[in-house]
């Protein structure tokens, strides 16, 4: 039995991921402790699985129009998420974190979670980086979509140089980010990094919580990556201001007409959908299709008037109604695109900020899917993307045979294993 500790920070897609392991971790035997915004407590706790608070409460702006608009900039919202909320945090979250980490025999990091490096340097404790998604590997060999500089990708042909130019230039953006990050370092005695927002991975291991299949390994990734697989966990359980249907209005749904459309902003972009839902009611109305909107807590705002072809939920377990709709439209986050690679239902996806157009620009190149911009998601567009997607038969096919292949995979055994054989390696220095 080992304490681990898996620090993370972010949305629900964030968190699933490290909460699926750490229920896994406990009926191994270990005592896994989540460390993350407070806002998650009752949620993880419920689990059995035990909770440490670490600053920032991301549940603290939730309700923040002004914050949200920020963090969803198409362009800008990653440099507002590190540089004007995480960073200025930086000394809250190490502080908070080290408490938790004093007795740890491992932790296992999130990129976001910028503390996490420091507290295993300060306290010699063996750590794991995780990596849920491809984009930030930052590979000049597989360059991904960056929002602030999509018009990139145009030119990613030409070879890697190209991507190497524009991450040097961003590395010198991220070493005057990261000032408050260096200043922490010499304070608490250790040296200087070269840039500890890009260079936060672990020389024990990296754990890449995604499939083969979406993105395949590539030389300039961290050293010591093992990609385990995407991980699912799709239970909402105790969540602020959001409930989850009890799924009888849904399944009566489901039954008494041809498979539906589903849209959904997974559980943070549906924060600040803007027009989104009502675009996409008379996306699906012009189609003449059945239709299921998933809008959390703002269902209410447009439950009424609606058609019998449409229904609005608060919330629903991905696993219970992806595989059962004709096509699912979607923001691109990692997590609500790993659940519809693995039911095998082509997608529309439209990417609101952060890692959301290179995943969308992966489900392009998979054939699994079309996309489009969040600027164009108006219902005539929708409509005729939807109408191209559902009348090409080579993108069902091609989900399906994508679904096939991820299911060989077991992220959550995987990702346990490796973690199982780091505690042993850190503790008999004998790789297992």
């Amino acid at each position: 039995m080992a304490r681990i500790v898996l620090n993370t920070f972010g949305s629900l897609g964030d968190l699933h991921p490290y909460l699926a392991i750490a229920i896994a971790l406990r009926k191994r035997g270990h005592d896994a402790v989540i460390a993350t915004s407070n806002v998650y407590r009752q949620k993880i706790t419920a689990e059995g699985v035990g909770f440490a608070a670490v600053r920032p409460d991301i549940g603290l702006v939730m309700d923040d129009a002004d914050f949200l608009a920020r963090l969803w900039h198409p362009r800008k919202g990653s440099e507002f998420l590190f540089r004007r909320y995480l960073i200025p945090h930086i000394e809250a979250s190490y502080e908070d974190l080290i408490a938790v980490c004093r007795d740890a025999e491992l932790l296992v990091t999130h990129t976001a979670a910028l503390a996490g490096p420091m507290v295993a340097q300060v306290l010699k404790i063996p750590w794991l980086s995780v990596a849920l998604q491809p984009i930030v590997f930052f590979s000049a060999l597989d360059p991904p979509v960056i929002p602030a500089v999509e018009w990139a990708r145009h030119f990613y042909r030409l070879g890697p140089g190209i991507f190497r130019a524009l991450k040097w230039i961003a590395q010198s953006q991220y070493r005057h980010w990261a000032r408050p990050m260096q200043q922490l370092r010499r304070y608490v005695d250790l040296p200087v990094s070269e840039n500890p927002m890009l260079d936060g991975y672990s020389s024990l291991g990296t754990l890449a919580l995604f499939s083969q299949s979406f993105a395949a390994p590539q030389a300039d990734w961290p050293p010591n990556t093992q990609v385990t697989g995407f991980i699912y966990y799709d239970q909402l359980g105790e969540f602020p201001n959001v409930q989850q249907d009890d799924g009888a209005e849904l399944e009566e749904f489901l039954r008494r007409g041809s498979p539906p459309v589903l849209f959904t902003l997974g559980s943070s972009a549906v924060m600040h959908p803007g027009e989104f839902f009502r675009e996409s009611i008379t996306a699906v109305h012009a189609l003449g299709a059945r239709a299921i909107l998933l809008a959390g807590k703002g269902r209410d705002e447009i439950r009424n008037p609606l058609p019998d072809s449409v229904l609005v939920a608060g919330y629903a377990p991905y696993s219970k109604i992806m595989p059962r709709v004709s096509a699912i439209v979607h923001q691109g986050g990692i997590g609500t695109t790993a659940q519809a690679l693995r039911a095998g239902r082509p997608m529309l996806v439209t990417p609101w900020s952060h890692d959301q157009p290179d995943n969308a620009e992966r489900v392009r190149r998979l054939g699994v899917g079309r996309t489009i911009s969040r600027s164009r998601y108006y219902a005539p567009r929708v409509a005729n993307e939807l109408r191209a997607l559902l009348s090409d038969g080579t993108y069902e096919q091609r989900a399906k045979d994508m679904a096939a292949e991820i299911a060989q995979e077991d992220g959550l055994v995987n990702a346990c294993g490796a973690i199982e054989s780091t505690l042993c390696l850190a503790r008999t220095r004998t790789p297992v």
